[in-house]
């Protein structure tokens, strides 16, 4: 068991006044079986004129907040702390069913009752159905070879095979760009995880949350060093919750160091931040991410 506080700050300078703005903040962690939010709050500054809350169609908390006074600033501030349990300690990857079968099960048919899980078979926004993935995820899926083996398989020949280069991509450089340069950040690897799964006629989600690091041996943890991370979750029968997640960026099922905090079907349903502004002209924006292990 571990319990993990999490501060995320984000800072706007407007280059003009801001009259009016609307803003939609997915920064809560998700509550689970298996993580518990025993604090969660969110600053804003200037303070809203109108903030609420409500849950989207994938279970996330999500907070609109509107500003209607000029403001050249804006900070929003995220303090959470979360206690996580092994999810899969008893996981057992042999025993998962062929792939062959979870996709029959996810196929459409009339006299087959609707299996919520096919909601993330489909192509979405930011991961299009692309038969280059499809034929790069094919030798992991040999003939009836247990779901959770051929996707842990995946899951490493990505980690493998792509680099990790944060100037390679940004959020709007197409999935079959980062395919072909082998390169980007989490999103995108997670994003080629995905599709690779989908174009099998597999379910899969994107997560978006942090994951727990530790400076290299002899140096000091810098606060505000850390960043918002992402990963997969593929529809596993025979795991925990039926849901298996997967970190390709790091090659790792997704364990007590990772916080979720929103599930969709990719990077657009759970941008931490957004928003339509009226004014401001340009802006700079700086992010300050900082994870770490409490003591209890």
């Amino acid at each position: 068991m571990t319990r993990i506080q999490v501060e995320h700050e984000t800072l706007y300078n407007y280059q003009t006044e801001v009259e009016l703005a609307h803003h939609l903040a997915y920064l809560k962690p998700r509550v689970s079986t298996w993580q518990r939010v025993l604090q969660s709050e969110l600053s804003v500054f200037p303070a809203p004129d109108t903030q609420s809350e409500t849950y989207d169609s994938f279970g996330n908390c999500r907070t609109f907040f509107t500003l209607a006074a000029p403001h050249t600033t804006l900070s929003v501030r995220a303090l959470s702390v979360v206690q996580l349990t092994d999810r899969y300690a008893e996981i057992n990857l042999a025993a998962t069913p062929s792939w062959e079968i979870v996709r029959e099960a996810l196929a459409y048919a009339l006299d087959r009752p609707y299996l919520a899980a096919s909601e993330f078979t489909f192509a979405s926004p930011y991961i299009p159905r692309l038969d280059a993935l499809r034929h790069y995820a094919q030798p992991s899926f040999t003939r009836h070879r247990p779901i959770g083996l051929a996707c842990v398989e995946l899951n490493e020949r990505i980690n493998r095979d792509f680099k990790y280069a944060p100037q390679a991509t940004d959020i709007y450089t197409p999935l079959s760009e980062a395919f072909e340069k082998r390169a980007g950040v989490c999103q995108d690897f997670s994003h080629i995880l995905i599709g690779c799964l989908r174009a099998l006629g597999l379910s899969a989600q994107y997560v978006s949350g942090y994951l727990l690091t530790k400076p290299a041996p002899g140096k000091t943890k810098l606060r505000g060093a850390d960043a918002s991370h992402a990963w997969a979750c593929v529809y596993c029968p025979g795991v925990a919750g039926d849901w298996l997640e997967l970190d390709p960026t790091n090659k790792l099922i997704a364990g007590t160091q990772h916080v979720r905090v929103a599930q969709g079907r990719d990077f657009g349903d759970v941008s931490p931040l957004r928003g339509v502004i009226r004014g401001g002209g340009d802006h700079n924006l700086r992010i300050a991410v900082t994870s770490e292990a409490l003591n209890f």
